[in-house]
């Protein structure tokens, strides 16, 4: 794993780190954004918002049917990251 992407993973689990303990949910690359998380898509793309301030990138909406969960997540930011 490269400097950036242990970097963008550690960003979204301090992102997310509030809803996993709200809702007692250890984070993992499995771990569902909607389901495991609770997050509905308004919460979703705050989430988004803040991780595009985070990382000084721009997210398009349509990476949303892409990421269902963590690691979905950590692949699509890397790939926006890398192009």
């Amino acid at each position: 794993m490269s400097e950036r992407a242990a970097e963008t993973r550690a960003l979204i689990f301090e992102v997310l780190r509030p809803f996993a303990d709200k809702k007692g949910v250890e984070l993992a690359d499995g771990t569902e954004l909607a389901t495991d998380l609770d997050l509905d898509s308004m919460k979703i793309m705050e989430v988004l918002l803040e991780l595009e301030d985070r990382l000084d990138i721009s997210i398009p909406q349509n990476i949303l049917p892409n990421v269902r969960t963590l690691a979905d997540l950590e692949r699509e930011l890397d790939a926006l990251q890398t192009s």
